[in-house]
Protein backbone atom coordinates (compact mmCIF):
# COMPACT_ATOMS: atom_id res chain seq x y z
CA UNK A 1 0.00 0.00 0.00
CA UNK A 2 2.56 2.63 0.98
CA UNK A 3 3.89 1.59 -2.93
CA UNK A 4 1.33 2.92 -3.98
CA UNK A 5 0.77 5.57 -1.76
CA UNK A 6 4.54 6.92 -2.86
CA UNK A 7 3.77 6.57 -6.48
CA UNK A 8 0.86 8.82 -6.20
CA UNK A 9 1.47 12.64 -7.52
CA UNK A 10 0.73 14.82 -4.68
CA UNK A 11 1.28 18.11 -6.44
CA UNK A 12 -1.60 20.33 -7.67
CA UNK A 13 -2.48 20.49 -11.55
CA UNK A 14 -2.23 24.26 -11.55
CA UNK A 15 -0.13 26.87 -13.59
CA UNK A 16 3.47 27.53 -12.71
CA UNK A 17 3.78 30.61 -10.39
CA UNK A 18 0.17 29.82 -8.72
CA UNK A 19 1.95 28.59 -5.86
CA UNK A 20 1.32 31.96 -3.90
CA UNK A 21 -2.56 31.72 -4.90
CA UNK A 22 -4.76 32.21 -1.55
CA UNK A 23 -8.60 31.83 -1.34
CA UNK A 24 -9.77 33.78 1.71
CA UNK A 25 -13.28 33.76 0.87
CA UNK A 26 -13.39 29.87 -0.12
CA UNK A 27 -11.50 28.94 3.14
CA UNK A 28 -13.83 31.17 5.06
CA UNK A 29 -17.15 29.50 3.44
CA UNK A 30 -15.56 26.13 3.54
CA UNK A 31 -15.35 26.20 7.36
CA UNK A 32 -18.50 27.68 7.77
CA UNK A 33 -20.30 25.15 5.82
CA UNK A 34 -18.28 22.51 8.11
CA UNK A 35 -19.79 23.94 10.68
CA UNK A 36 -23.41 23.31 9.18
CA UNK A 37 -23.01 19.91 8.66
CA UNK A 38 -25.78 18.76 10.92
CA UNK A 39 -27.82 21.55 9.34
CA UNK A 40 -28.66 19.00 6.64
CA UNK A 41 -31.60 18.86 8.63
CA UNK A 42 -33.21 22.01 7.62
CA UNK A 43 -34.93 20.93 4.87
CA UNK A 44 -37.05 23.67 2.25
CA UNK A 45 -37.91 23.52 -1.43
CA UNK A 46 -35.77 26.17 -4.07
CA UNK A 47 -38.77 26.20 -6.66
CA UNK A 48 -39.60 22.35 -7.20
CA UNK A 49 -36.35 21.19 -6.09
CA UNK A 50 -35.96 19.62 -2.75
CA UNK A 51 -32.64 21.20 -0.46
CA UNK A 52 -31.23 21.83 2.50
CA UNK A 53 -29.45 24.53 4.43
CA UNK A 54 -26.44 22.38 3.74
CA UNK A 55 -26.38 21.87 0.36
CA UNK A 56 -27.04 25.59 -0.09
CA UNK A 57 -23.61 26.41 1.81
CA UNK A 58 -21.66 23.53 -0.09
CA UNK A 59 -23.09 25.32 -3.60
CA UNK A 60 -22.48 28.40 -2.24
CA UNK A 61 -18.72 27.80 -1.38
CA UNK A 62 -18.13 25.29 -4.71
CA UNK A 63 -19.65 28.65 -6.53
CA UNK A 64 -17.12 31.14 -4.59
CA UNK A 65 -13.79 29.07 -4.84
CA UNK A 66 -14.74 29.01 -9.02
CA UNK A 67 -14.59 32.73 -8.69
CA UNK A 68 -11.39 33.12 -7.45
CA UNK A 69 -9.70 30.39 -9.34
CA UNK A 70 -10.79 32.39 -12.46
CA UNK A 71 -9.69 34.96 -11.40
CA UNK A 72 -6.28 33.85 -10.40
CA UNK A 73 -5.87 31.51 -13.34
CA UNK A 74 -5.81 28.59 -11.32
CA UNK A 75 -7.21 24.81 -11.86
CA UNK A 76 -8.69 22.30 -8.91
CA UNK A 77 -5.92 20.07 -7.77
CA UNK A 78 -7.57 16.59 -9.16
CA UNK A 79 -4.49 14.76 -9.15
CA UNK A 80 -4.38 13.07 -5.84
CA UNK A 81 -3.99 9.37 -4.30
CA UNK A 82 -7.68 9.81 -3.85
CA UNK A 83 -8.52 10.76 -7.41
CA UNK A 84 -8.71 6.58 -8.73
CA UNK A 85 -10.82 5.24 -6.54
CA UNK A 86 -13.04 8.96 -5.50
CA UNK A 87 -13.47 8.37 -9.11
CA UNK A 88 -14.66 4.69 -8.81
CA UNK A 89 -17.32 5.57 -6.62
CA UNK A 90 -18.79 8.43 -8.61
CA UNK A 91 -19.27 5.57 -10.97
CA UNK A 92 -20.46 3.05 -8.79
CA UNK A 93 -22.99 5.41 -7.38
CA UNK A 94 -24.35 6.66 -11.01
CA UNK A 95 -24.93 2.63 -11.32
CA UNK A 96 -26.50 2.24 -8.39
CA UNK A 97 -28.99 5.15 -9.61
CA UNK A 98 -29.57 2.57 -12.49
CA UNK A 99 -29.93 -0.16 -10.20
CA UNK A 100 -32.54 1.57 -8.05
CA UNK A 101 -35.99 1.04 -7.92
CA UNK A 102 -37.03 4.39 -7.08
CA UNK A 103 -34.63 6.23 -9.54
CA UNK A 104 -35.44 9.82 -9.01
CA UNK A 105 -34.90 9.52 -5.03
CA UNK A 106 -32.07 7.75 -5.72
CA UNK A 107 -30.72 10.37 -7.80
CA UNK A 108 -30.86 12.97 -5.01
CA UNK A 109 -29.22 10.83 -2.51
CA UNK A 110 -26.28 10.18 -5.29
CA UNK A 111 -25.96 14.16 -5.31
CA UNK A 112 -25.92 14.66 -1.67
CA UNK A 113 -23.39 11.74 -0.59
CA UNK A 114 -21.49 11.88 -3.32
CA UNK A 115 -21.10 14.24 -6.05
CA UNK A 116 -22.08 17.46 -3.41
CA UNK A 117 -19.49 15.84 -0.87
CA UNK A 118 -16.66 14.44 -3.37
CA UNK A 119 -16.74 18.40 -4.83
CA UNK A 120 -16.45 19.91 -1.86
CA UNK A 121 -13.14 17.51 -0.91
CA UNK A 122 -11.58 18.81 -4.26
CA UNK A 123 -12.20 22.38 -3.00
CA UNK A 124 -10.58 21.64 0.63
CA UNK A 125 -7.50 19.72 -1.34
CA UNK A 126 -6.64 22.96 -3.47
CA UNK A 127 -7.54 25.77 -0.85
CA UNK A 128 -6.02 23.94 2.41
CA UNK A 129 -2.37 25.15 1.92
CA UNK A 130 -0.98 25.83 5.53
CA UNK A 131 -1.80 23.63 8.82
CA UNK A 132 -3.34 27.44 10.02
CA UNK A 133 -5.87 27.07 7.04
CA UNK A 134 -6.20 22.80 8.37
CA UNK A 135 -7.22 24.10 11.82
CA UNK A 136 -9.92 26.65 10.21
CA UNK A 137 -11.34 23.21 8.73
CA UNK A 138 -11.42 21.11 11.83
CA UNK A 139 -12.57 24.02 13.60
CA UNK A 140 -15.57 24.28 11.80
CA UNK A 141 -16.26 20.45 12.39
CA UNK A 142 -15.92 21.18 16.25
CA UNK A 143 -18.13 23.93 15.86
CA UNK A 144 -21.12 21.73 14.41
CA UNK A 145 -19.94 18.92 16.63
CA UNK A 146 -20.11 21.04 19.59
CA UNK A 147 -23.59 22.44 18.87
CA UNK A 148 -24.98 19.35 18.13
CA UNK A 149 -23.52 17.92 21.48
CA UNK A 150 -24.53 20.63 23.63
CA UNK A 151 -28.23 20.94 22.59
CA UNK A 152 -28.44 17.42 23.19
CA UNK A 153 -26.89 17.51 26.67
CA UNK A 154 -29.08 20.22 27.83
CA UNK A 155 -32.28 17.82 26.91
CA UNK A 156 -30.26 15.07 28.70
CA UNK A 157 -30.14 16.87 31.81
CA UNK A 158 -33.31 18.00 31.18
CA UNK A 159 -34.59 14.46 31.67
CA UNK A 160 -32.14 14.05 34.43
CA UNK A 161 -33.84 16.68 36.47
CA UNK A 162 -37.04 15.52 35.86
CA UNK A 163 -36.29 11.93 36.89
CA UNK A 164 -36.94 10.73 32.92
CA UNK A 165 -33.52 9.47 32.37
CA UNK A 166 -33.95 5.88 31.72
CA UNK A 167 -30.40 4.10 31.27
CA UNK A 168 -31.48 1.04 29.36
CA UNK A 169 -33.56 3.06 27.23
CA UNK A 170 -32.00 4.92 24.61
CA UNK A 171 -32.86 8.50 25.44
CA UNK A 172 -34.56 11.34 23.27
CA UNK A 173 -32.80 13.48 21.16
CA UNK A 174 -32.49 16.85 19.56
CA UNK A 175 -30.82 17.59 15.94
CA UNK A 176 -31.07 14.09 14.81
CA UNK A 177 -34.15 11.21 14.80
CA UNK A 178 -31.90 8.91 17.15
CA UNK A 179 -29.13 9.29 19.64
CA UNK A 180 -27.09 6.77 17.33
CA UNK A 181 -26.71 9.39 15.01
CA UNK A 182 -24.98 11.79 17.89
CA UNK A 183 -22.29 9.45 18.26
CA UNK A 184 -22.20 8.96 14.43
CA UNK A 185 -21.35 12.79 14.08
CA UNK A 186 -19.06 13.11 16.78
CA UNK A 187 -16.43 10.07 17.08
CA UNK A 188 -14.48 11.03 14.43
CA UNK A 189 -14.05 14.79 15.92
CA UNK A 190 -13.54 13.28 18.75
CA UNK A 191 -10.22 11.08 17.43
CA UNK A 192 -8.87 14.06 15.34
CA UNK A 193 -9.27 16.13 19.04
CA UNK A 194 -8.10 13.91 20.86
CA UNK A 195 -4.97 13.56 19.07
CA UNK A 196 -4.26 17.39 19.35
CA UNK A 197 -4.68 17.34 23.23
CA UNK A 198 -2.07 14.95 23.76
CA UNK A 199 0.35 15.60 20.94
CA UNK A 200 0.44 19.19 19.51
CA UNK A 201 1.90 22.26 20.71
CA UNK A 202 0.61 24.54 19.13
CA UNK A 203 -1.64 26.44 21.17
CA UNK A 204 -3.99 28.03 19.13
CA UNK A 205 -5.04 23.91 18.52
CA UNK A 206 -5.00 22.60 21.98
CA UNK A 207 -7.15 25.14 23.47
CA UNK A 208 -10.33 24.37 21.22
CA UNK A 209 -9.78 20.64 20.91
CA UNK A 210 -9.62 20.53 24.62
CA UNK A 211 -13.04 22.61 24.51
CA UNK A 212 -14.54 20.46 22.25
CA UNK A 213 -13.63 17.55 24.12
CA UNK A 214 -15.53 19.00 27.40
CA UNK A 215 -18.87 18.60 25.76
CA UNK A 216 -18.58 15.97 22.76
CA UNK A 217 -17.52 12.84 25.36
CA UNK A 218 -20.27 13.67 28.12
CA UNK A 219 -22.67 13.64 24.70
CA UNK A 220 -21.21 10.49 23.39
CA UNK A 221 -21.15 8.73 27.10
CA UNK A 222 -25.02 9.55 27.27
CA UNK A 223 -25.55 8.56 23.79
CA UNK A 224 -26.11 5.39 25.14
CA UNK A 225 -24.24 4.42 21.72
CA UNK A 226 -22.62 0.84 22.21
CA UNK A 227 -21.11 0.91 18.70
CA UNK A 228 -19.94 4.82 19.38
CA UNK A 229 -18.67 3.52 22.83
CA UNK A 230 -16.75 0.77 20.95
CA UNK A 231 -15.48 3.18 18.58
CA UNK A 232 -14.09 5.33 21.11
CA UNK A 233 -12.60 2.67 23.03
CA UNK A 234 -10.68 1.76 19.65
CA UNK A 235 -9.63 5.57 19.48
CA UNK A 236 -8.20 5.87 23.03
CA UNK A 237 -6.07 2.16 22.27
CA UNK A 238 -4.98 3.79 19.42
CA UNK A 239 -4.29 7.26 21.29
CA UNK A 240 -2.30 4.83 23.86
CA UNK A 241 -0.07 3.65 21.32
CA UNK A 242 0.69 6.86 20.36
CA UNK A 243 2.36 7.64 23.47
CA UNK A 244 4.73 4.90 24.45
CA UNK A 245 4.57 1.56 26.23
CA UNK A 246 4.16 3.06 29.82
CA UNK A 247 0.32 4.92 28.61
CA UNK A 248 -0.54 1.33 26.87
CA UNK A 249 -0.04 -0.49 29.62
CA UNK A 250 -2.01 2.02 31.60
CA UNK A 251 -4.81 2.04 29.36
CA UNK A 252 -5.07 -1.79 29.48
CA UNK A 253 -5.18 -1.76 32.99
CA UNK A 254 -7.87 0.98 32.93
CA UNK A 255 -10.16 -0.77 30.52
CA UNK A 256 -9.59 -3.90 31.95
CA UNK A 257 -10.86 -3.07 35.56
CA UNK A 258 -13.83 -0.79 33.68
CA UNK A 259 -14.87 -3.76 32.06
CA UNK A 260 -14.48 -6.20 35.41
CA UNK A 261 -16.75 -3.01 37.18
CA UNK A 262 -19.44 -3.34 34.76
CA UNK A 263 -19.37 -7.03 35.03
CA UNK A 264 -19.61 -6.84 39.08
CA UNK A 265 -22.63 -4.41 39.03
CA UNK A 266 -24.38 -6.33 35.90
CA UNK A 267 -24.66 -2.94 34.11
CA UNK A 268 -23.81 -4.98 30.93
CA UNK A 269 -26.25 -6.50 30.64
CA UNK A 270 -28.90 -3.73 31.04
CA UNK A 271 -26.78 -1.54 28.85
CA UNK A 272 -26.54 -3.62 26.08
CA UNK A 273 -30.26 -4.73 25.80
CA UNK A 274 -32.13 -3.62 23.28
CA UNK A 275 -35.60 -2.16 22.98
CA UNK A 276 -36.55 -5.47 21.54
CA UNK A 277 -33.93 -8.04 22.42
CA UNK A 278 -30.60 -7.94 22.19
CA UNK A 279 -28.91 -5.72 19.89
CA UNK A 280 -26.27 -7.92 18.27
CA UNK A 281 -29.28 -11.12 17.49
CA UNK A 282 -31.64 -8.28 15.76
CA UNK A 283 -28.27 -7.41 13.39
CA UNK A 284 -27.55 -11.05 12.82
CA UNK A 285 -30.86 -11.49 11.69
CA UNK A 286 -30.53 -8.93 9.78
CA UNK A 287 -27.25 -9.59 8.51
CA UNK A 288 -28.39 -13.08 6.99
CA UNK A 289 -31.59 -11.54 4.83
CA UNK A 290 -28.63 -8.76 3.53
CA UNK A 291 -26.54 -11.68 2.56
CA UNK A 292 -29.32 -13.60 0.79
CA UNK A 293 -30.34 -9.93 -0.97
CA UNK A 294 -26.82 -9.96 -1.91
CA UNK A 295 -26.78 -13.62 -4.04
CA UNK A 296 -29.23 -12.60 -5.63
CA UNK A 297 -27.60 -9.08 -6.85
CA UNK A 298 -24.37 -9.70 -6.18
CA UNK A 299 -22.47 -7.03 -8.77
CA UNK A 300 -25.23 -3.72 -8.34
CA UNK A 301 -26.40 -4.27 -4.96
CA UNK A 302 -30.35 -3.20 -4.20
CA UNK A 303 -29.16 0.48 -5.33
CA UNK A 304 -29.60 3.65 -3.52
CA UNK A 305 -33.44 3.83 -2.02
CA UNK A 306 -33.46 0.11 -3.05
CA UNK A 307 -32.58 -1.59 -0.28
CA UNK A 308 -35.63 -1.12 2.66
CA UNK A 309 -37.90 -2.35 -0.46
CA UNK A 310 -35.97 -5.37 -1.65
CA UNK A 311 -34.90 -6.65 1.70
CA UNK A 312 -38.59 -7.78 2.88
CA UNK A 313 -38.80 -10.85 0.94
CA UNK A 314 -35.42 -12.04 2.75
CA UNK A 315 -36.47 -10.63 6.43
CA UNK A 316 -38.72 -13.02 8.23
CA UNK A 317 -39.11 -10.25 11.04
CA UNK A 318 -39.09 -7.27 9.11
CA UNK A 319 -39.01 -4.58 10.92
CA UNK A 320 -39.19 -0.79 8.97
CA UNK A 321 -37.97 1.23 11.57
CA UNK A 322 -34.70 -0.66 10.81
CA UNK A 323 -34.76 -1.34 7.44
CA UNK A 324 -33.00 2.06 6.07
CA UNK A 325 -29.94 0.09 5.88
CA UNK A 326 -28.13 -3.32 6.92
CA UNK A 327 -26.30 -1.39 9.54
CA UNK A 328 -22.77 -2.28 8.28
CA UNK A 329 -20.22 -0.47 6.78
CA UNK A 330 -19.40 -3.80 4.33
CA UNK A 331 -23.33 -4.38 3.55
CA UNK A 332 -24.23 -0.97 3.64
CA UNK A 333 -21.61 0.00 0.66
CA UNK A 334 -22.04 -3.14 -1.57
CA UNK A 335 -26.02 -2.93 -0.98
CA UNK A 336 -26.41 0.36 -1.63
CA UNK A 337 -23.32 1.36 -4.46
CA UNK A 338 -22.70 -2.31 -5.59
CA UNK A 339 -19.51 -4.38 -5.77
CA UNK A 340 -17.45 -1.86 -7.46
CA UNK A 341 -18.41 0.95 -5.18
CA UNK A 342 -17.39 -1.37 -2.05
CA UNK A 343 -14.08 -1.98 -3.35
CA UNK A 344 -13.78 2.10 -4.20
CA UNK A 345 -14.64 2.70 -0.37
CA UNK A 346 -12.22 0.46 0.54
CA UNK A 347 -9.37 1.64 -1.68
CA UNK A 348 -10.20 5.19 0.17
CA UNK A 349 -9.89 4.50 3.38
CA UNK A 350 -6.80 1.96 2.86
CA UNK A 351 -4.81 5.02 0.34
CA UNK A 352 -5.79 7.54 3.36
CA UNK A 353 -4.71 5.63 6.35
CA UNK A 354 -1.67 5.33 4.56
CA UNK A 355 -1.13 8.28 3.87
CA UNK A 356 -2.04 9.62 7.61
CA UNK A 357 0.12 6.69 9.26
CA UNK A 358 3.15 8.31 6.91
CA UNK A 359 2.25 11.80 8.14
CA UNK A 360 2.17 11.16 11.71
CA UNK A 361 5.64 9.17 11.22
CA UNK A 362 7.29 12.21 9.49
CA UNK A 363 5.19 15.44 9.74
CA UNK A 364 6.82 18.79 11.96
CA UNK A 365 4.23 21.18 13.51
CA UNK A 366 0.71 20.30 13.81
CA UNK A 367 0.30 18.22 10.95
CA UNK A 368 1.94 14.99 12.80
CA UNK A 369 -0.55 15.28 15.16
CA UNK A 370 -3.34 16.36 13.24
CA UNK A 371 -2.26 13.31 10.69
CA UNK A 372 -2.55 10.77 13.67
CA UNK A 373 -5.92 12.15 14.71
CA UNK A 374 -7.51 11.40 10.98
CA UNK A 375 -5.98 8.21 11.32
CA UNK A 376 -7.85 7.64 14.63
CA UNK A 377 -10.57 9.10 13.26
CA UNK A 378 -11.24 6.69 10.20
CA UNK A 379 -10.48 3.79 12.98
CA UNK A 380 -13.75 5.45 14.66
CA UNK A 381 -15.36 5.16 11.26
CA UNK A 382 -14.39 1.65 10.42
CA UNK A 383 -15.20 0.05 13.67
CA UNK A 384 -18.48 2.18 14.56
CA UNK A 385 -19.28 0.96 10.87
CA UNK A 386 -18.89 -2.74 12.10
CA UNK A 387 -22.74 -2.30 13.64
CA UNK A 388 -24.07 0.82 11.95
CA UNK A 389 -24.27 3.15 8.97
CA UNK A 390 -20.90 5.74 9.09
CA UNK A 391 -21.84 7.49 5.74
CA UNK A 392 -25.10 7.43 3.92
CA UNK A 393 -26.19 10.88 5.62
CA UNK A 394 -25.60 13.88 4.37
CA UNK A 395 -23.23 15.50 7.43
CA UNK A 396 -21.81 12.11 7.42
CA UNK A 397 -20.43 12.18 4.14
CA UNK A 398 -19.16 15.89 4.07
CA UNK A 399 -17.43 15.20 7.46
CA UNK A 400 -16.05 12.13 5.96
CA UNK A 401 -14.77 13.91 3.00
CA UNK A 402 -13.89 16.97 4.13
CA UNK A 403 -11.19 15.12 6.44
CA UNK A 404 -9.95 12.71 3.82
CA UNK A 405 -9.18 15.98 1.81
CA UNK A 406 -7.10 17.18 4.62
CA UNK A 407 -5.15 13.93 4.79
CA UNK A 408 -4.45 14.47 1.09
CA UNK A 409 -3.44 18.30 2.10
CA UNK A 410 -1.30 17.20 5.05
CA UNK A 411 0.61 14.72 2.56
CA UNK A 412 1.32 17.38 0.14
CA UNK A 413 2.56 19.91 2.75
CA UNK A 414 5.01 17.45 4.19
CA UNK A 415 5.74 16.32 0.80
CA UNK A 416 6.78 20.37 -0.20
CA UNK A 417 8.90 20.52 3.60
CA UNK A 418 10.59 17.21 2.79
Amino acid sequence: MSSLVERQPLALDRPAGAAAVRYPATLTLAAATCALAPAYVVRFRAGPLPTTLLELAILATLAVFAAESLRAGTRPAWRTPLTIPAALLLVAGALSVVASPGRVSALGLYRAYFVEPILFALVLVTVVRSWRAALAIVAGLWAGGAAVALINLGLEVQQVRQQAFNATWMPQVAVYTSQNAVSLYLDPLVAVAAALVVHCRDRLARVPAAAFLVVALPAEALSLSRAGWLALLAVAAGLALSMGRRWTIAAGVAAAGGGLALLASGRVHTLFEAVKGDTLTGRFEMWQAAVALLRQRPILGAGLTGYPELIRPFWRHYDPLWALHPHDIVLNFWLETGLLGLLAFGALVAVAAALAWRGWRSAANGWGALQLGLLLALVAVVVHGLLDVPYFKNDLALELWALLALVVAGARANATAS
